[in-house]
């Protein structure tokens, strides 16, 4: 099976100024997922980066990884991922053959060992079309706010006024943005990541972080650290 990996990047970071060649834990943030795509097991056709930045590209292709110059139209602020996904599979699939792709968020660089090739074969397994890793969330009590003002809040996954224990909350699943895995036709006919059988795949709580802020980056940096001499966090 032909499984390559695509990692889009954009240069234009408004939270956090060059974030993704920031240095994150002695790396520079897009390096962690890059390392873990070519670890992979199962990706064999080739870890690419899409950037609109050559700074970037140039630490890609310094990490290891192909990089795809994404087009300036794929590269503003209202652009979709879905379009700038689709334009790496087309430089892709000029080279090759292609049975799926792993897209990789690298603004969520903690993952574990085996995540990518276990959601991979997860995917698999349950002959889905597409799959995104998720949180657990059973134990949580989830509350809405209103739109307006005037209005209750009011709980969403449980009634606040028959409450039950946590434990027996029904199991609901919060997208982490982690890691996806889709067959390149589930894009061009969804225009989507997602679509058809869709599987999900649990990870870690803590490998759920994602980086939008300083306070985010400073926190992932810490458990970077904290994990990096641990066999169960690629580094």
């Amino acid at each position: 099976m032909n499984i390559a990996c695509i990692i889009p990047a954009r240069g234009g970071s408004k939270g956090i100024p060059g974030k993704n060649v920031k240095t994150l834990a002695g790396k520079p943030l897009i390096q962690w997922s890059i390392e873990q795509a070519l670890n992979s097991q199962r990706i064999n056709k080739g870890v690419y980066v899409s950037s609109d930045s050559d700074a970037i590209l140039s630490v890609a292709e310094t990490c290891g990884a192909i990089a795809v110059k994404r087009p300036d139209e794929l590269s503003s602020d209202t652009a979709s991922s879905e379009a700038a996904l689709q334009h790496c599979i087309d430089v892709i699939r000029s080279q090759h053959d292609i049975d799926l792709i792993v897209f990789l968020q690298c603004t969520s660089p903690i993952r574990q060992q085996d995540d990518i090739d276990n959601a991979i074969a997860t995917l698999l397994a349950s002959e889905a079309d597409s799959l995104l890793s998720v949180l657990t969330i059973k134990d949580y009590f989830v509350w809405q706010d209103s739109a307006n003002n005037n209005e209750s809040a009011h709980s969403v996954n449980f009634d606040f006024q028959n409450r039950k224990r946590r434990q027996d909350l029904p199991t609901q699943y919060l997208e982490n943005g982690s890691i996806y895995v889709f067959k390149p036709d589930v894009l061009a006919q969804y225009n989507n990541r997602l679509g058809g059988k869709i599987a999900l795949y649990p990870m870690e709580k803590y490998c759920s972080q994602q980086i939008d802020d300083d306070a985010e980056f400073m926190l992932c940096d810490a458990i970077l650290r904290g994990l990096n001499r641990s066999s169960g966090v690629q580094s």
